[in-house]
């Protein structure tokens, strides 16, 4: 079984049509959904039709919740400007598939066990310890409990593949907003108990004039372009997105 695990996607389809052509047997999401993009609509149609499991990730629901995404000071009003958009033209339906999501998820495929979370097994939705430096002794405090052999997680933006005893820890890194210096979409396969990260072009400059039609100040948007363009804005690691 080829399984594709996508995460913050961010509003942005055209990336998450390039990763789609990669095709899967099954698809796993890993959340944020909104935020950030210009056409959330567009990926939670997609990811409802073909994701066998899905997770709410801070962004979503900081939209379905009214809350704060609980960003950096760096990212913050990028956060606030497109979430409030979001909230006015995500459609109903949608809305209240994203309030039913759940902030975490445990399954089996292919005799493997997997564990799914946004950020991380001890805190779902905010978390940012996990990162690929992070040392193994604070990875294995980080999953201390989880039982599962693929521990899934996002939010990071930033892709890592770690073995801890008998458990791999995944991050696929961000479809839509990548923030480790490489604009290319970032995603896993897993297949046959082994993990490939990945990265694949994407239109750029159809999500980009998407973007620069948005009803958001002009500070926001070119803040917004350039961090498509350049896969980041600057050193990324510790910021919260």
């Amino acid at each position: 079984m080829k399984i594709v695990v996508i995460s913050d996607i961010h509003a942005n389809p055209a990336a998450l049509e390039a990763v789609a052509q990669e095709g899967f047997d099954c698809l796993i999401c890993l959340g944020d959904l909104v935020g950030y993009g210009p056409s959330p609509n567009e990926v939670i149609g997609f990811v409802r039709q073909h994701a066998l499991v899905a997770v709410r990730g801070n962004h979503d629901n900081a939209v379905v919740r009214d809350l704060d995404c609980h960003c950096s000071p760096a990212n913050k009003a990028l956060a606030e400007a497109t979430l409030a958009h979001h909230q006015l033209t995500l459609t109903d339906e949608h809305l209240n598939w994203l309030r039913g999501l759940p902030t975490w998820a445990e399954f089996r495929l292919d005799d493997y066990r997997f564990a799914v979370f946004h950020a991380k097994p001890h805190d779902h939705l905010y978390g940012y310890e996990i990162t690929p430096d992070i040392p193994d002794e604070k990875l294995r405090e980080e999953i201390d409990g989880v039982r599962a052999d693929f521990v899934l997680l996002g939010h990071t933006h930033l892709p890592m593949v770690r073995g801890i005893g008998s458990r791999v820890v995944v991050n696929p890194g961000s479809v839509g907003q990548p923030r480790d210096g490489n604009p290319e979409a970032s995603y896993a396969i897993i297949e046959d108990g082994i993990v490939e990260l990945k990265r694949c072009a994407y239109d750029l400059h159809r999500t980009v004039a998407a973007i620069r039609n948005l009803p958001l100040r002009q500070e926001i948007i070119n803040e917004l372009v350039a961090i498509l363009a350049r896969g980041g804005s600057g050193d990324s690691r510790g910021q919260g997105f």
